[in-house]
Order: structure tokens, then sequence, then C-alpha cells
């Protein structure tokens, strides 16, 4: 292909037990997905899911071991965390049923929403798109992907998250409004998913601000933790 410059390499996940890295297509969120969270946020019961998107590109790896700085994004005095369970897609489909989502799965990580929440409740209160707010550089932290055969019984896993060793939030993966099946097939419905999307499932209740110089650590049980300072 002759291009007019020399393309970006694309954004890529390294995959645990082997040197594979998973390419990275879109990243697709779920909003309010956990009932204390949707309480939190002014919400109530299980409405309809909605979702929104993150550029490829704001993928942020954290690499096992070491702590991943997190640059302090502009234009914001309230960046929040949400730690989530993400779901790597490794089959593609369109309207797929919920008693096959699980066919489409290649694995799990742990991620972290981050958000200019100052400017996406500005951008509310205006009735405007909040992309500003959820789609910024390096939003989109993630650890390695675990395949699915060896990430156990990832729908009853505790997540959580901690900044400076202190507790923030704290759940089970089965106190999902929408749980991973009834997502795929929901956001399957909107969108044709492509293998290498990835799933940002929703954030436990207890999020909050975070500055420069604080450490997170997002976990999930039978996954890679991550470890980021913020910068």
């Amino acid at each position: 292909m002759n291009t007019v410059f020399l393309p970006a390499p694309g954004a890529a996940v390294p995959v645990v037990g082997t040197s594979a890295q998973f390419p990275v297509h879109r990243i697709y969120c779920v909003g309010r997905n956990y009932l204390e969270h949707a309480k939190e946020m002014g919400q109530s019961g299980r409405e309809p899911p909605f979702f929104f998107m993150k550029p490829a590109d704001a993928v942020l790896v954290a690499e096992p071991g070491c702590v991943t700085p997190l640059p302090y994004p502009s234009l914001t005095k309230n960046l929040h965390h949400e730690v989530e369970l993400v779901v790597a897609i490794g089959t593609g489909g369109k309207n797929i049923a919920v008693d096959q989502a699980e066919k489409h799965i290649f694995g799990y990580a742990v991620g972290l929403d981050m958000t200019r929440r100052d400017l996406q409740n500005d951008m509310k209160a205006q009735g405007r798109p909040w992309c500003i707010g959820k789609g910024f550089d390096h939003s989109a932290p993630i650890g390695p992907i675990t395949p699915k055969a060896a990430a156990g019984d990832i729908n009853h896993a505790a997540i959580s998250l901690q900044v400076n060793d202190a507790m923030r939030q704290h759940s089970t993966v089965e106190q999902l409004i929408w749980n991973i099946a009834e997502t795929i097939c929901q956001l399957s419905a909107a969108w044709e998913l492509q293998p290498g999307d990835l799933i940002y499932t929703g954030t436990p209740a207890g999020v909050g601000a975070v500055v420069p110089g604080d450490t997170l650590k997002g976990s999930i049980s039978g996954l890679t933790g991550i470890e980021l300072k913020v910068v």
C-alpha cells in the first residue's frame, strides 16, 4: 500500500504465558453496570445497557511486576479511576445469542476506565457528547490478557482497586447488572464484533479522584493485577 506517511503501529496487549500480542481493534465500554455505582451516579435499577467507545490507541499497557507511569491528562482537575473487568474478543460476530457469547471470548484482563469527570459532567449538562471525558490519551490502562481457559471462574471473581494502599473499590463480577454474556449479546446487536475488540464491562461503586503521585493497584481474582503511578 502506498501511504502518504508511515502508519503508526497498532495497539496491542501481551498475552499471559506466551510471547504473543493481542492486537486491539476497538474499545467498547459499558456505562453504569454495577448497581451501587449506578446509584452513586444518580441512577438506579436495571436500565437498558448503554455503550461508549475509546480509541484503540488509548490503551496503556501495565507490565507485570512494574509500576507503569500514568500521565495526568490535560484540561482536567478531576481525574477519576474506574477499575473494570476487560473482555477480549477472539471471534467476531453479530447478533450473538447469550448462550453462544462465551465462544467468542479469547480472554480477560484488569483494566481502568480513566475519566476526566469534570469535562464529562460539563458535556452532560450541555447535552453534548462526552467523548472528551472518556476517550483521551492513556485513558484505557490494561494488564496482560489471560486466556479464557486459564482465568478460572471469572463470573464470580473479586474485583478491587487500591489508591496508595487504601481500598477504594471492591465488589465481585457477579454483581454486574448486565453480565458478560448479556453484554456481548446487546453489544453485538449494535455493532458487528471483531477479533481484537476489548469490552470494558463496568465499574463498581467507589470511583474517585486521583492526583499526581498517587499509586493505583487494580486486581481481579485469577488475572494479572496492574499497578500504575499518576505522573
